[in-house]
């Protein structure tokens, strides 16, 4: 038996996203900076997909570039916008990605930035009265607050903090990889000035992503080298990877609300049999469908002789999951989210995140399993 419940690290390629790439794997390898006819044909495809994602969020192919993944985007959003409008105050949360959390203490360590750490609730919600605070009692700021958090999938309300952020004259950066193809997004009716994504989230390939950079927000670039990405990135561009990226967005904005609707009942499906099986368990981050990302249940077990090996036991049944983000140990001890939130690290934390391959039948499987590990019965 092998369960795959760890979408929130990575999730399956799609086969049509696969059939997509392979041509540009094999006979259409040119270089896209070429200008010979192999170089035009792969140039072509990476613009294609540039206006595929652009007109699902509603933006100008302009606004796109092509990242190696969300951590790229991430990094790029919070130094260069930094560096090129001059801004000496960031705005984030305890819970962020590392990708932005590392990134705010690192420029604070070099003097370049002050960084304030906005209020979180302990279901992960963003404290918008102290947000406009230190909004108010500062100068210009660059606010970097994910859209959904990765370990306990609290939703922040994007379009009341690009409001906010507006009002108070500042910059915002929304780490978005696990929501991107998964919600849609019209960027025209969101005040945000960048957003970050990561193919292989839904079903994309590894390796890519990339970054929306409002036209009126345009940054100094990361990576120099070449002329690639409109003088934005230099590198030869991950042809294959792009054309996957736009392949798998689209696939995934046409079926959304089918998506969406069938992912949801998974999880609802697995919290109430979590619920009915395992007593004194409680759910970490928010739980209603409009304040939670819909493909991430994080459970916080019962304390128990095993808990330190709980996810080594679920690993042996081969059943997939995590206690965290994928960028830490493993352990539940490595997550500062759920330290941030004042969690009791003694009991057990585990993140199931769900896709559309996951059915019913994984759920009970994996539930029998939880009961047999906790030493309780079950009657499914």
């Amino acid at each position: 038996m092998k369960i795959y419940l760890d979408n929130a690290a990575t999730t399956k390629l799609d086969e049509e996203v696969l059939k997509a790439m392979l041509p540009f794997m094999t006979e259409d390898f040119g270089n896209p900076s070429s200008i010979h006819a192999f170089g035009r044909k792969t140039r072509s495809a990476i613009e294609v997909a540039r206006k595929t994602v652009s007109r699902i969020l509603n933006v100008s192919p302009a606004e796109i570039f092509f990242t190696s993944g969300g951590t790229e985007a991430d990094n790029m959003a919070i130094v260069q916008s930094i560096e090129t409008f001059g801004i000496k105050h960031i705005i984030t949360s305890p819970i962020e990605h590392h990708a932005v959390e590392h990134t705010a203490k690192t420029l604070e360590k070099a003097g370049k930035v002050k960084v304030s750490w906005v209020k979180i609730d302990k279901k992960g919600n963003v404290d918008l009265q102290h947000l406009e605070e230190l909004l108010k009692n500062n100068e210009r700021s660059l606010v970097s607050l994910m859209h959904a958090n990765n370990e306990i999938g609290t939703l922040l309300p994007l379009k009341e903090v690009g409001e906010l952020c507006e009002k108070h004259g500042a910059l915002f950066h929304s780490d978005t990889v696990q929501t991107m193809g998964h919600y849609k997004m019209d960027l025209k009716e969101l005040k945000v000035n960048f957003i970050t994504c990561a193919a292989h989230k839904f079903h994309g390939p590894k390796g890519v992503g990339f970054l929306y950079i409002h036209h009126a927000s345009k940054i100094t670039p990361f990576i120099h080298g070449g002329a690639q990405e409109r003088n934005m990135r230099g590198g030869t561009e991950n042809l294959y990877g792009i054309v996957g990226l736009a392949k798998a967005l689209e696939i995934c904005n046409n079926e959304m609300e089918e998506h969406q609707k069938y992912i949801m009942g998974l999880k609802d499906y697995m919290r109430e049999r979590i619920t009915e099986t395992i007593p004194g368990t409680v759910f970490n981050g928010e739980t209603s469908h409009e304040k939670s990302l819909y493909t991430v249940l994080n459970c916080c077990f019962p304390n128990h002789p095993d808990a330190e090996m709980l996810l080594f036991n679920l690993d042996i049944a081969g059943i997939a999951a995590s206690g965290g983000s994928a960028c830490s140990s493993g352990s539940n001890q490595g997550s500062h989210v759920l330290s941030a939130l004042g969690i009791d690290m003694t009991r057990p934390s585990v993140r199931f995140s769900f896709s559309k391959y996951n059915t019913k039948a994984e759920i009970d499987l994996v539930v029998n399993k939880l009961a047999e590990l906790f030493q309780v019965k079950t009657t499914a």
